[in-house]
């Protein structure tokens, strides 16, 4: 069995796995000692005992060892002769309080530094840990961020005698919570011994871990507690799981029996895999067996697969997308390029790929319409796609196939990295708003998978009719997700099925692609209003998942330590970022704050009032400090960073809101809503109700009607009138919004009664009010007339004026509400008289219960 090992190649981190030269490197581990002391007064045994050692657990099929102490040189060099790793932990006082003492602070950066120089360009080491397992309670007493950078400051001291030695530190659930930046891999001790909860945690894990590596520093069974039967069995699904959950690796605790621990002989744990006398015990097979799979695992089935590029001038990126999807790791599939009518390069790169069906359009359809003629074209029961501008994964396929299978998920998506020959400015990019995302309700199901990366059974984009041809440059992968929830199917989240996505390299491109959002967002707002909220920002159930900050951080995580700080599993809670700041950068901060601000600075200068433009200059500053903080707090990729990444990022926050907002209002405005006018009948014209009547209708029905039938042929009866509306989504007092005009919205809450002998009250709440636009115009129109009265000459009748005026504005928008309770009233009434309702006269039903009343008190 070959193993990339013997390259003697640096691994290097690549995604989620580490890579030895061109091939992937999966750990297959083992952990090593210590033991009693040699002769050199090391915790290693005798270089012969070593050897011994190395060839059985070669046979094991390992290809890395943890060890807990620095090793000498020969050690590391019988390592490389064997083909295998090593990581290296560095042992330091971690167990005092070291945070408290300027010493320990000092000894551990000496601790670390030393093992550093003595590993520095070695080919047989991996990584250095450069600390195991701080206790829970020193972590808590220091304080979880204060821990963390010294962790970060650790890893910075090992960079600095080599760049290249990869660096993590060993953590485990009752840490959970720490939260390094600088660490090049997540490397997490785990003793689950029941195999859901263990894969749920996995899936935890991965969420943590983000776009790094993911590796289970150990994982381990007592033979004494457990026996060997269930050793073997656990470790035997332990393993398996690691992999098919997309681990880069798993590291068994331990080799041998032979432990040796505070210079004391370990006699009653048994964690080897062989006796003290390495004898192999039951379970050496068991791993060995888990292991030769690894991440070679088989599926249950290897469904067709049909990938769909949808490319429109993509000729830049377009070859090595193409030449990526050639080498995928997945037997069953087929590449179908929609050239959607590219006026570059993209045919003649097309031309080159024989394994490549080309569809090629003249003219450009957009992004909708042409993934549409990749399903139509696409013979595979499960249907990908990515973007031209995406490279994937060799084993992208695989693991989406893969988790697709073993779920009840009817579509499934992924990660999507920077690749690390992409350029700063793309970095930059990167950890600016507006970027592809994913956003999750749990650690395995999605609210919305971006599209670069997603896959779905064909029979479920055949239900929902495939992608809406409306979208012709984004949003198109949001409104399938919406639609396939609606239906009541779930979207999964692979965490391994990753591509490569270049991002935008230059500023113009990155915010032509910002407008293009913005224009996708107002198409989104009229199909799924209820998504959105007033002033057309969406609302997602989930947490978003982003290298770009959605939000500025206002404080530190909520941490569960447990009583006393003695939970097992200490769970952090972060907090989402404060999107109400990042209102300080958006358009509507523009156009209602900012903008009155400096009206009323001119003005006041203007008139000999100077002390108001310290107001006015604090409200224009204020924006460019929110995009500065917000650049500060980026998580720029190491190896990116320039001096002028973070500038660059403040001026991408600053201008992104703008563009992208301005272009979403444009797609709003210019969108031909229909007028009241084009609903209202001559019945509606002639009713002649007071408002208190419109406000609530009744209806009698004799033999009764489910309230939910009602309210679906409320709404497909506000369908087929082209009316706009948003339903109730579970969160909301009312069941139907209904929005008559850019000036007013109906709100319709229904209530059922039941009444002798299954007879129905029907009850409709109509609440009419105005709409944002309405109100934004006449409290601007307040404040403008409030700023001119206060810097002219004040008289009665400019202050009657202003407020005739204010009153007819008011008067005009209410008015508009007035009309749409009538054409709403009337509409109701037509779809109760369908379901056999009968309306009641709201006079005649209160003279009614009047009458009733007046019999019962006659009786008594």
């Amino acid at each position: 069995m070959s193993d990339p090992v013997a390259s003697r190649n640096r691994i290097r981190v690549d995604g989620k796995f580490f890579r030895a030269g061109a091939e992937k490197f999966h750990v297959r581990g083992v952990t090593y000692g210590p033991f009693a002391a040699n002769l050199d007064g090391q915790p290693f045994a005798s270089p012969e005992q070593t050897r011994k050692d190395f060839e059985q657990i070669r046979s094991l099929g390992a290809n890395l060892l943890r060890i807990y102490h620095v090793p000498q040189k020969w050690f590391l060099d019988l390592a490389t002769s064997f083909e295998l790793r090593v990581i290296v932990d560095v042992p330091w006082d971690k167990h005092v309080c070291f945070l408290e003492e300027e010493e320990k602070r000092g000894a551990a950066f000496q601790a670390v530094q030393a093992a550093a120089k003595a590993c520095v360009g070695h080919p047989a080491v991996m990584a250095l840990s450069v600390v195991n397992e701080i206790p829970p309670d020193i972590v808590r007493w220091s304080g979880a961020a204060d821990v963390s950078e010294f962790i970060d400051e650790l890893i910075d001291c090992v960079k600095e005698v080599d760049p290249e030695l990869l660096c993590t530190y060993a953590n485990y659930p009752p840490t959970e919570f720490l939260n390094p930046q600088n660490i090049d891999f997540l490397c997490f001790n785990v003793y689950l011994h029941n195999q859901k909860p263990f894969e749920n945690y996995l899936g935890r894990l991965q969420t943590m871990a983000g776009s790094k590596p993911l590796i289970l520093g150990e994982c381990g069974i007592d033979s004494i507690r457990e026996g060997e039967a269930a050793k073997c069995e656990i470790l035997g699904w332990q393993i398996e799981g690691a992999f098919r959950n997309g681990l880069a690796g798993v590291v068994v605790f331990s080799y041998t029996d032979d432990w040796v621990r505070n210079g004391r002989q370990i006699d009653d744990w048994a964690f080897g895999l062989t006796t003290k006398e390495r004898r192999p015990k039951a379970s050496f097979s068991a791993v060995k067996k888990a292991f030769e799979s690894g991440a070679d695992f088989e599926l249950a089935y290897y469904p067709k697969v049909s990938v769909v590029v949808a490319s429109y001038n993509g000729a830049a990126t377009l070859e090595a997308c193409l030449k990526s999807l050639q080498e995928l790791n997945y037997p069953n599939y087929e590449t179908i390029l929609v050239d959607d009518g590219s006026t570059d390069d993209t045919a003649r790169i097309a031309a080159k790929f024989e394994g490549v069906r080309s569809i090629r359009y003249a003219e450009n359809q957009g992004l909708s319409a042409a993934r549409n003629i990749g399903i139509a074209a696409a013979v595979g029961e499960i249907v990908a796609f990515t973007d031209s501008d995406c490279r994937a994964d060799e084993d992208w396929l695989k693991y989406l196939v893969h988790d697709l299978i073993n779920s009840k998920f009817a579509a499934i998506g992924g990660h999507n990295f920077l690749p690390l020959d992409d350029s700063w400015v793309a970095s930059a990019v990167m950890v600016s708003p507006g970027g592809p995302a994913h956003v999750m309700l749990t650690d395995r199901i999605a609210e919305h998978i971006p599209g670069c990366n997603m896959a779905f059974y064909k029979w479920a984009l055949d239900e929902i009719g495939g992608f809406d041809p409306v979208f012709w440059k984004a949003g198109d992968d949001v409104d399938v997700c919406w639609r396939l929830q609606e239906r009541g199917y779930k979207i999964g989240f692979s965490h391994a099925g990753f591509v490569w996505h270049y991002r935008r390299s230059t500023v113009r491109a990155y915010l032509k692609q910002q407008a293009g959002y913005g224009e996708a967002e107002a198409l989104l707002v009229r199909k799924h209003p209820e998504y959105f909220n007033n002033i057309g920002g969406s609302v997602w159930r989930g947490r978003i998942y982003t290298p770009a900050k959605t939000g500025i951080e206002t404080g530190p995580p909520i941490i569960y330590h447990g009583a006393f700080g003695g939970a097992m599993f200490q769970s952090v809670y972060r907090p989402q970022s404060s999107a109400a700041l990042m209102f300080l950068t958006s358009l509507e901060y523009y156009i209602v704050v900012a903008f009155p601000l400096i009206v009323i600075g001119l003005l006041s200068f203007s008139q000999g009032h100077p002390y108001f433009l310290t107001l006015t200059v604090l409200g224009l500053l204020a924006p460019p400090a929110m995009c500065v903080t917000a650049a500060l707090q980026a998580e720029i990729p190491r190896r990116k960073h320039n001096s002028l990444s973070r500038p660059l990022v403040a001026l991408l926050f600053l201008f992104q809101p703008i563009v992208r907002g301005w272009a979403r209002y444009r797609g709003r405005l210019e969108f031909d809503q229909k007028p009241l006018s084009a609903h209202e009948t001559l019945d509606a014209m002639d009713l002649n109700l007071k408002r208190s009547d419109l406000n609530e209708m009744m209806y009698w029905g004799e033999a009764g009607c489910d309230r939910m039938n009602f309210i679906g042929r409320v709404v497909n009866g506000l369908e087929e009138q082209q009316w706009r509306f948003r339903t109730d989504a579970g969160w909301s007092g009312y069941d139907v919004e209904i929005h008559g005009s850019r000036w007013c919205q109906l709100r319709l809450t229904t209530a059922s009664e039941i009444h002798k002998n299954s007879k129905q009250l029907l009850r409709c709440r109509l609440q009419a009010g105005w709409s944002l636009y309405a109100m934004l115009v006449f409290w601007l129109v307040a404040a403008t007339e409030a700023v001119a009265f206060a810097f002219m000459t004040p008289s009665l009748g400019l202050f009657v004026g202003m407020l005739a005026s204010l009153f007819l504005l008011a008067w005009t928008l209410t008015e508009q509400c007035r009309r749409l309770q009538r054409i709403i009233a009337l509409f109701l009434g037509s779809v109760a008289k369908e379901l056999g309702f009968t309306k009641l006269d709201p006079k005649q039903m209160a003279m009614a219960k009047e009458k009733k009343r007046g019999e019962k008190d006659g009786d008594r």
